[in-house]
This record gives C-alpha cells, structure tokens and sequence, in this order.
C-alpha cells in the first residue's frame, strides 16, 4: 500500500469521496489514474477526461508511486 501522505499532488478529507486520497482541488481520486491507465488510456487522455487535474499532478502521482514501489523492493 502507498503512503500518499508525503506527495503534495493529493490530499484526503474524510468528509470527501469517502475519505479516498484525491488529486489536490479536486474530487477525482488517485485510483481513477491507475484504473484508466491500466485499461489503456494515456496520462493524456485522463488529463482531458478530468479537467481539474493538471499534468504536473500526474506526473508526480506517477513518480510519488515509483518511488514507494522501489522502496519496498
């Protein structure tokens, strides 16, 4: 499980989407990025697909990830 907490893209309030981490100023959660990342779309098409997320936000979801990932290896 990725510890969120350190990566300034995202934040979580319990009040909002059910207390999932969310892309910072919005309501769209993390979640939805690896879920249509995995079924094909590119970082492109989600950054058109969900208009309150900026590119820079995915990017540094994508690098916050590689780096917990790598770190539990």
């Amino acid at each position: 499980m990725i510890d969120w907490s350190s990566c300034s893209a995202v934040e979580q309030d319990p009040s909002r989407v059910s207390g999932a981490w969310v892309f910072r100023g919005t309501r769209v959660p993390v979640a939805a990025l690896f879920e249509n990342l995995e079924d094909g779309a590119s970082i492109q098409d989600f950054v058109q697909w969900f208009p309150g997320v900026s590119l820079d936000q995915v990017r540094a979801v994508l690098e916050h990830a590689a780096r917990s990932s790598a770190a539990v290896v």
